[in-house]
């Protein structure tokens, strides 16, 4: 892994020295001033902002202070909001093209400032958007639910990314809304924290506050596994919480299996996982894990209701279409594979940027029913 991180940012690096150019060049093309000789301080600043996304990771690895995170909260809003200015360079340059064909006489500087526009009125709202946390309510029909558990509602929530983006502030507030709504039970579904250099165990001190009729679960995440995961697993531990590895629990009739991100991704390990679980086909059973991977798997163990976030929806796009050419219908949302439902989370935080546009973030809040 350390050997091919140098390659691998690397091409990152060459990929947003890439795109920064384009946008920069785009812009200088579409305005109506001539440009100026030499090096603009447009172009200085552009060159400086592409590499503030990878500089800002390897810092927030490492590091935990307060410039730490406020540059990479910043590198990172700026990544998001890049991403819009590529798109609207694109269809700048496209609608050039549709205008010039059509014989039209829009000029390329109103292009330019409508799209370039448009993708920083994107940016803010996705901003604001990804910070109202909603609160999806579904009813799922389990078939040999236990008695006991009719009516009973289960949270999930997922992908948290607690770190440098979203702190200890995120955390009392996720809390303060699970307290507010009284499930009778909550299962957290990996990527609590975002891998970056924080105290985990402060990070997850705020759930120890919570007071669940039957308990909270956790799995890890890929998150969490990005480097050894006791340190996120001993804080988790610490503050109340039940970690499922890899194991089977009965919660008043209830079986709950837990199955780690690295080990779900793995469909002999995940099967193996499953059949020592020893399942009773004749009670109902849910599946914790961070990915909808595997699906079949689960299925023809007889698993009744998988939950699973980790997609994001995208967040935003492009993203929101390749996490949907990755996943297909399972992307997001309730469905169903046979006799298994599936319910996918689009988390309640973000990674990388954090915008959402065409996603909203959510704690999901599930009625259990015959």
């Amino acid at each position: 892994m350390r050997k091919r991180l140098p390659v691998f940012l690397a091409v990152v690096q060459s990929i947003l020295f890439a795109s920064h150019w384009f946008v920069y060049k785009t812009w200088m093309a579409f305005r109506a001033a001539p440009d100026p000789q030499g090096l603009s301080a447009l172009a200085i600043a552009f060159a400086i902002l592409a590499v503030t996304f990878p500089a800002a990771s390897l810092l927030a690895w490492r590091y935990s202070n307060v410039f730490a995170r406020v540059y990479y909260k910043a590198a990172a809003v700026w990544l998001g909001f890049f991403s819009f200015l590529v798109l609207a360079a694109i269809a700048s340059w496209i609608l050039f093209g549709v205008v010039q064909l059509s014989g039209s006489h829009w000029d390329r500087q109103s292009i330019a400032l409508s799209l370039f526009g448009l993708a920083t009125i994107a940016s803010v709202y996705g901003l604001v958007n990804s910070a109202m946390v909603r609160v999806k309510r579904l009813t799922v029909n389990l078939p040999n639910l236990p008695a006991a558990w009719q009516g009973r509602v289960a949270a999930l929530v997922t992908d948290m990314h607690l770190g440098h983006v979203r702190g200890g502030p995120f955390a009392k507030r996720i809390v303060r809304m699970l307290g507010r709504y009284r499930p009778d039970i909550v299962m957290i579904g990996g990527d609590l924290y975002d891998g970056t250099a924080a105290d985990a165990r402060k990070l997850a001190e705020p759930l120890g506050d919570l007071s669940i009729p039957w308990g909270i679960y956790f799995i890890t995440g890929n998150h969490e596994e990005f480097s050894d995961s006791t340190k996120y697993l001993d804080a988790v531990q610490k503050s109340g919480v039940r970690v499922l590895n890899n194991e089977k629990v009965d919660v008043d009739g209830l079986q709950i299996v837990g199955v780690h991100y690295r080990d779900a991704a793995q469909p002999e390990r995940l099967r193996g996982i499953l059949r020592r679980a020893e399942l009773d086909a004749n009670r109902a059973s849910i599946l914790l894990t961070h990915a909808p991977n595997q699906l079949w798997i689960a299925a023809e163990e007889k698993i009744g209701l998988q939950l699973s976030g980790h997609t994001h929806g995208g967040q935003f796009f492009p993203f929101t279409w390749i996490t949907s050419r990755i996943y297909g219908r399972f992307v997001y949302g309730l469905q169903r594979l046979e006799n298994m439902l599936v319910y996918t989370s689009c988390g309640a935080g973000t990674w990388g940027p954090p915008m959402r546009v065409g996603t909203r973030p959510e704690i999901v809040l599930i009625r259990l029913e015959t």
